[in-house]
């Protein structure tokens, strides 16, 4: 019997082949890590749910996004949470908050990092919900008026990337006119523009107290079972002025990453998320899985589905690795 002239495994025999013809390739450039800010110095806490992740002051969380630059991961989201909250969320607007405080230490002592802050409302809120509250609902268009004033402390505290997360109808619109008309032309914003209703964000909201009091978040984040409505989302996000797109979590969406890049063609992010990053760190715990191995693949497989940039948990563990030399999936 003769063979087909072309056989696919001739490229797979020699690890260097293997190498150079690799289709999608990941530095620690292409990853945002996602930090956790207190009040307080000195703070460096582990969060339970997250194995490897820690709540840090504005002092130590400076170190720690230093120590990250210096290994490649050049971007930080931060996340606060707040000394007090209330009904509103009105300390997320305070040009002393938490995130303002944050934002101001890392730029003094690492001026050339990116620092990224996420704008929404639920780690500020009694509540736990992203806006504010009416007859049980989130009342959309009055909490616009406070995630412009949000976005303004942002700007101002020295924030470089805005990244309104809440699924508010006209967010990005009223963000771009709040920033454009305070001389922050210049501030790129990052539109969570499809994030869905997921369960995969447990641990996340475990780690800022910001689980719902009541009810949950299905009448303003995405049905996971569609699809085609992400692509509206995306397109009136960029309509209304952003200047990146994410999808959110990013391992069951990876059919959306894709659909969103091929029709967008625009910079586009994937949320990693806290429980995809914890589902991984149990089982590696319990020797079910090579953790190293499964990292690595999971990033892949977000970067070939399309993403630009990957917001990830693992951006520490990735760039410690890559500095060694990644091994093979």
């Amino acid at each position: 019997m003769e063979f087909p002239l072309r056989r696919m495994r001739r490229l797979r025999m020699h690890p260097v082949v293997r190498s150079l013809v690799t289709e999608t390739r990941l530095t620690p450039g292409e990853l945002i890590a996602p930090l956790f800010v207190v009040p307080g110095k000195g703070v460096k806490d582990e969060i339970p749910s997250l194995p490897g992740q820690y709540r840090y002051s504005p002092d130590t969380l400076a170190e720690h996004a230093g120590s990250l630059y210096d290994r490649g991961v050049k971007a930080v989201l931060l996340f606060g949470i707040p000394e007090s909250k209330d009904d509103s969320g009105l300390s997320a607007c305070d040009p002393n908050g938490i995130v303002q405080r944050a934002v101001t230490v890392i730029k003094e002592k690492h001026s050339q990092i990116l620092v990224c802050t996420d704008l929404c409302f639920c780690e500020y809120t009694t509540h736990g919900h992203c806006g504010i509250i009416k007859d049980g609902q989130i009342d959309n268009d009055a909490t616009l008026p406070l995630l412009a004033e949000q976005a303004l402390s942002h700007a101002k505290a020295g924030s470089d990337l805005i990244a309104p997360s809440g699924m508010i109808d006209g967010a990005v619109k009223t963000i771009r006119h709040a920033l454009d008309q305070n001389g922050f032309t210049h501030l790129p914003i990052m539109s969570y523009a499809a994030k869905y209703a997921s369960a995969f964000y447990g641990p996340f909201r475990d780690a800022v107290q910001s689980a719902p009091q009541f009810g949950d978040r299905r009448t303003h984040q995405m049905n996971p079972a569609n699809s085609r409505e992400a692509v509206a989302e995306v397109f009136l996000d960029v309509e209304e002025g952003a200047d990146i797109v994410m999808v959110k979590p990013a391992l069951a969406y990876l059919d959306v990453i894709h659909k969103v890049k091929s029709r967008f063609q625009m910079p586009t992010a994937a949320y990693n998320v806290s429980g995809e990053y914890a589902m991984v760190k149990a089982a590696a715990q319990k020797g079910l899985l090579d953790e190293q191995k499964v990292m690595l693949e999971m990033l892949i497989s977000i970067k070939r589905a399309g993403a630009d940039i990957v917001i990830t948990y693992f951006a520490d563990e990735f760039a410690r690795l890559y500095a060694q030399g990644l091994p093979e999936i």
